[in-house]
């Protein structure tokens, strides 16, 4: 027996309620008379599948995600031929939609496979990671197949290692060498891509997109909207304004614009706050806002993570805390990416001696090395460029942008690997 929830609230309800009635094998448990009480008739275990109309007030993303995870499958219901209703209850995750008008057997048919759904997806396994361009190794693209971004998480510890450095310049660097980028800031302890970069303060960014997301509005075309692009093939989607506005950002809404932006651009750099804790062993209400999903779930849908840490001791020790981290957070492997790198800072040969001691108390290899150059990075953000425009031979600059060439495997162009050369001889002299 399917137990069906069915909180409509329209005048066709009760012709609905009187169809479901008459299909055999399933039975209306409750008529739920708002949002708050169909979750609460959810949570309890009461019901199979839950029915809800559009426009039933306050029900968005979040609520169908909460009531999906609670191991109940949400149904859609529209009278005959609204289709803008149908439209909004898919942007919302809702698969299957029934109106009054269904017939017996195609009633029984929708409501039968959506129950078994959710058991199906529970058992789904996660998608083969996409290559550079947005398509595995054995896919073959075809007029009808979309293209899916490749998604790359920049995250590190506390303390200011430089994640947004090193997003900034992976993405405008891709976007330099001819992949078109959309970079992300979905910190929520302290964004900062809008102010390294010019943009407004009050661009409404990854709020909005939130938002609309909640309200089953977003789509590809409103998503390129709150991007703009600041540079040729780089689009930026800024972050909250105030860390207080953290509660904006739930994890399913969070979840929709990550799968949306791999059909704006083949590359989709995101800015990572530094927390991965389970917020539910800080709270006692499990079902309340939680201020780490944002992250936790950008990590788990990411298909390549850089690990950013500082090239100083109390950096370093905060590095391999982090990568141990890791460990229980589903997340793609990381990658290394060792900040600062300064003489000053560990002592003379600097890159050996990180490497030595990553590789001896975190078996960490395959390090990346971004020297510090404080000059052209202050510069940098005070002219809220990206290190391209206002540095271009910058050792950061050059260490990034052969950071971007190796992700997305491509060649750095012949003059820049020369000037590198140059740079390098320089220093050499100069000790």
């Amino acid at each position: 027996m399917i137990d069906v929830l069915v909180a409509v609230g329209h005048g066709w309800e009760s012709r609905l309620v009187t169809a479901i009635d008459e299909v055999p094998g399933v039975r209306v448990a409750r008529r739920c008379p708002d949002l708050a009480d169909l979750l609460a008739a959810v949570a309890a275990g009461h019901g199979d599948v839950a029915i809800v109309s559009a426009d039933l007030r306050g029900v968005g993303r979040d609520a169908v995600a909460r009531m999906s995870g609670d191991g109940v499958a949400v149904v859609g219901a529209s009278a005959e031929g609204d289709e803008p209703s149908e439209r909004v209850l898919r942007q919302l995750g809702v698969e299957t939609v029934v109106h009054p008008g269904l017939d017996r057997d195609e009633l029984r048919e929708r409501l039968g496979t959506a129950a078994r759904s959710i058991g199906r997806r529970a058992d789904e396994t996660e998608a083969d990671a996409v290559g550079p361009g947005g398509v595995g190794d054995d896919d073959t693209v075809t007029d009808d197949e979309p293209v899916r971004g490749r998604v790359v998480a920049v995250w590190g510890p506390t303390g200011a290692p430089g994640r947004t450095t090193v997003a900034v310049g992976v993405a405008s660097e891709a976007a330099a060498l001819g992949v078109p980028t959309v970079l992300l800031d979905l910190d929520t302890y302290g964004a900062s891509v809008a102010q390294a970069l010019s943009m407004l303060d009050e661009s409404p960014g990854i709020a909005a997109a939130a938002r609309a997301s909640e309200l089953g509005t977003l789509d590809l075309v409103s998503l390129a909207r709150l991007a703009p692009e600041v540079a040729p093939g780089l689009r930026v989607v800024s972050g909250v304004v105030s860390p207080q506005r953290w509660p904006e950002l739930r994890a399913s809404a969070v979840e929709q614009v990550l799968e949306l932006a791999r059909g704006l651009a083949p590359l989709v750099v995101l800015d990572l706050g530094f927390c991965v804790e389970e917020d539910e062993e800080l709270s006692y209400d499990t079902a309340a806002p939680r201020r780490n999903a944002t992250t936790l779930t950008a990590l788990a849908v990411a298909d390549d993570l850089l690990v950013v840490g500082a090239g100083d001791p109390v950096g370093l020790q905060r590095l391999v805390r982090a990568v141990q981290s890791l460990a229980s957070v589903p997340s793609p492997q990381p990658r290394t990416v060792v900040n600062r790198v300064r003489a000053a800072a560990v002592g003379p040969d600097p890159q050996r001696r990180i490497s030595e001691s990553l590789e001896r108390f975190a078996g960490l290899t395959g390090l990346v090395f971004v020297p510090d150059d404080p000059a052209a990075t202050d510069a940098a953000m005070l002219a809220g460029a990206t290190l391209a425009e206002s540095a271009p031979s910058s050792p950061v600059r050059l260490a990034l942008r052969a950071l971007a060439a190796d992700l997305l495997d491509v060649e750095v162009p012949r003059a820049e690997r020369h000037e590198r050369r140059g740079l390098r001889r320089a220093r050499t002299r100069s000790r």
